[in-house]
């Protein structure tokens, strides 16, 4: 087995780590998903190992989680018992999930979790990306505010099965849900978070289109479960050696800027304003990882070796992609702040000279 291998830390990386923790605590704050879908690639561009980055974000997300989540609450977008039993359930997950990332390890070594990390982010947003992605369009090209929050037909499925002995009332879903659709819900956003420190790919989407919660608490829920999961999965890590602590504290102190800039945006702006941002750099990293593997492949030696001038084309590529996703990220959640910051602004004003004509 390889020798674990932490990267430097020259005064570039910390500062460059910590914008991207920046932009990333922005992203969790505003979608909920822990942001980790662009700090695990953007920490993989530095140079850290799949399994490192993968546990050393989850070492930085349970605090940063928990700050988001007191945040969200106040604005009464938490459905505290729903993050609490998918975060039980997704706890389960990751047991297992950081015991499948040690043997891929042991067995091909750091390119192996390489490789593997970005496959599956390849896959997952492809899948989660696009359907998102189709859902904002649909909610902006035929908005109905009063069916903003109605669920959907597999969530209102879900809700109509009654299961004696297994039904639990959720504030965010106004309905009653059998705990057995709960649990692989949050056992599989807990596996997949201690694979590729994501479990809001599974997670936000399940509450939404399974569960039938609106977007906007769902984000926020996501919070608590990440909080959960990231607790636990950070010790079963770091009792292995995987958690590079330098690295999670340099991302924490950017990201816990990030998270509130992204939490206060989310009570400026629509539900499919929401799926949009999270659907968009879904697909830029997407891409930056599919740029990627090759390079990995050559690693593993499954393909034809690529010349040196192609692998550094190719690396170039990837982390220019990235800084793109991490740019329209910062960008769209600055701007929706802003925006709605100047309508609120304006709506303010006009209620003022009218309280003062009257």
């Amino acid at each position: 087995m390889e020798v674990i291998n932490f990267i430097d830390l020259t005064w570039t990386n910390v500062i460059s780590l910590f914008l991207v923790g920046i932009v990333g605590g922005m992203v969790s704050g505003f979608i909920g998903s822990g942001g980790a879908f662009v700090l695990t690639p953007a920490m993989m561009s530095f140079g850290v190992p799949g399994i490192v980055a993968v546990a050393s974000n989850m070492a930085h997300k349970f605090p940063k989680a928990l700050v988001a989540s007191i945040k969200r609450h106040k604005y009464g977008q938490v459905d505290v018992k729903l993050g609490i039993v998918m975060g039980i359930f997704a706890e389960i997950g990751v047991l297992v999930g950081k015991n499948f990332m040690t043997d891929i390890r042991d067995a091909f070594g750091n390119v192996g979790t390489d490789l593997y990390v970005s496959a599956v982010f390849v896959v997952v947003l492809a899948i989660v990306g696009v359907f998102v992605l189709r859902d904002a369009y649909r909610g902006m090209k035929h908005h109905d505010p009063d069916k903003e929050h109605e669920a959907g037909r597999l969530a209102k499925w879900v809700q109509s099965i009654h299961i004696p002995g297994t039904m639990m009332y959720f504030p965010s879903l106004k309905a009653k849900v059998s705990i057995l659709f709960v649990a692989p819900l949050g056992f599989a956003t807990g596996m997949l978070a201690a694979t590729i420190a994501v479990g809001g790919f599974i997670g936000v989407p399940a509450m939404i289109y399974v569960l039938g919660a609106p977007a906007i608490m769902a984000t926020a829920t996501e919070l608590v479960v990440a909080f959960i999961m990231g607790m636990g999965g950070s010790m079963l890590y770091a009792w292995d050696g995987f958690v590079d602590i330098r690295l999670a504290m340099i991302i924490l102190a950017g990201s816990l800027f990030g998270v509130q800039v992204g939490a206060i945006g989310t009570t400026y702006v629509k539900e499919h304003t929401v799926k949009l941002v999270m659907g968009m750099i879904m697909i830029i990293v997407l891409l930056s990882r599919l740029i990627k593997l090759p390079v990995y492949l050559d690693q593993m030696h499954w393909i034809a070796p690529l010349s040196s001038n192609t692998t550094y084309i190719l690396d170039t590529a990837s982390f220019v992609t990235l800084i793109l996703a991490l740019a329209v990220g910062a960008i769209v959640i600055v701007g929706s702040l802003l925006k709605g910051m100047a309508e609120h602004k304006k709506r303010h004003e006009v209620f003022v000279e009218k309280g003062a004509t009257d």
